[in-house]
C-alpha cells in the first residue's frame, strides 16, 4: 500500500504543477468552455482512477471508492456558494480566482489528510465514536432540512482576523502576489486573506464530509483519493456553473437524504451492514432525484420591486 500513496502523490502533484505552472501560468478569466474542458479532465480522471481500483484491487474497494467519491461531490457542491460569498466580500477580481482556489485547495488537500486519518485512528481505538458520528450526521440533515446549514462570516474569520493582527493588509490585490514590501515594512496582500477564509471554510465542510464517508469504507487510501478527485474537480466546476447554481435548489434535499441515510448506516452498523452496492444506488438515486426535481420545478423569478410613484 505504501507504493499506490506514493505513486497517487507524485500523480497528482505532479498534475497541479501542470496546472499552475504551464496552463494557467498567466492569471486570466476563467471562460465556460476552458472550464468545462476542465471539469471534464477532472471528472473522467477519477472515475479512471475508480476503474484503477476495480483492476488492482478488486469490485468492493471500488464500489466504496465511488461511493465515497460520489459522497464527497455531492456535498462540496455546497461550498461552491461559499465560495462565491467569500470572492465578493473581499472583492476579488476574475483573473485571480483561479489562483485563490488552487491555493485554498492544496491547502484543503493536506487538513482533509489530517483529519481523514485522524478519524480512522479515533473509530479503529474507540469504536463507539461512530454512533457520535452517526449521530452529528443526521443532526447536520436536520438543521440542513430547516435551512439552518453553516454561517460564512467573511469578515469575522478567525485566521483573517489573526492575519491582519499580526501584520498589515494591502488595500489592493498587488497583481497576485502574497506579501509586498513597501518602505521597508511588510505587508500581506488581500489574497492571502481569501485563501485563508477558504481553507477555513473547508475545515468547516470535512467536519462533515469525512464522517460521512468513514460510513462507506475505513479504508484511509480510499477515503483520500475520493476527497482529492472530487476536491480538485470542484475548482473547476466553480467556473463551470457558477453563474446557473441556483438553478439546483432542491439539491440541498437530496443531500439531507445523502447525510440521514450515512447517518442510520453507521448507527446500525454493528447489526446490520448495508451492501456497497446498495449503498452506492441510494446515494445516486438521492442526489439525482433532487437534481430531477429541480428541473422539473424550477425556483420562481424574483419579481422586481414596484417604485412608488
Amino acid at each position: 500500500m505504501p507504493f499506490w500513496w506514493i505513486a497517487f502523490t507524485i500523480l497528482i502533484l505532479g498534475l497541479l504543477a501542470l496546472d499552475l505552472g504551464v496552463f494557467n501560468r498567466k492569471a486570466h478569466v476563467i471562460h465556460l468552455k476552458e472550464a468545462l474542458l476542465w471539469t471534464s479532465f477532472w471528472v473522467s480522471l477519477g472515475l479512471l482512477f475508480g476503474v484503477g481500483i476495480y483492476y488492482f484491487h478488486g469490485h468492493h474497494k471500488a464500489m466504496e471508492y465511488f461511493a465515497g467519491y460520489l459522497i464527497e461531490y455531492s456535498l462540496s457542491v455546497d461550498n461552491l456558494f461559499v465560495f462565491l460569498l467569500i470572492f465578493k466580500y473581499f472583492r476579488v477580481p476574475h483573473k485571480l480566482e483561479h489562483k485563490a482556489l488552487f491555493w485554498g485547495i492544496l491547502m484543503a488537500l493536506i487538513t482533509r489528510a489530517i483529519f481523514i486519518f485522524a478519524g480512522v485512528a479515533l473509530i479503529n481505538k474507540f469504536h463507539w465514536i461512530i454512533y457520535i458520528f452517526g449521530v452529528f450526521l443526521i443532526f447536520t440533515a436536520a438543521r440542513m432540512a430547516l435551512g439552518k446549514g453553516h454561517e460564512i462570516h467573511p469578515g469575522k474569520n478567525i485566521l483573517v482576523r489573526l492575519l491582519r493582527k499580526i501584520m498589515p493588509v494591502t488595500r489592493n490585490y498587488q497583481e497576485g502576489h502574497f506579501f509586498v514590501v513597501k518602505r521597508g515594512v511588510r505587508f500581506a496582500t488581500p489574497l492571502l486573506a481569501v485563501i485563508l477564509a477558504l481553507e477555513t471554510t473547508d475545515i468547516i465542510f470535512a467536519v462533515d464530509s469525512i464522517p460521512a464517508v468513514l460510513a462507506i469504507t475505513k479504508d484511509p487510501f480510499i477515503i483520500y483519493t475520493s476527497n482529492v478527485f472530487a476536491i480538485l474537480g470542484l475548482r473547476s466546476l466553480f467556473f463551470a456553473i457558477s453563474g446557473i447554481m441556483r438553478i439546483f435548489h432542491h439539491l440541498q434535499y437530496g443531500l439531507v437524504a445523502v447525510l440521514s441515510f450515512v447517518g442510520v448506516k453507521m448507527l446500525i452498523s454493528d447489526f446490520y451492514k448495508i451492501p456497497i452496492n446498495i449503498s452506492l444506488g441510494l446515494i445516486a438515486g438521492f442526489l439525482a432525484i433532487s437534481i430531477i426535481a429541480s428541473l422539473i420545478w424550477p425556483k420562481p423569478m424574483e419579481e422586481p420591486a414596484i417604485k412608488a410613484k
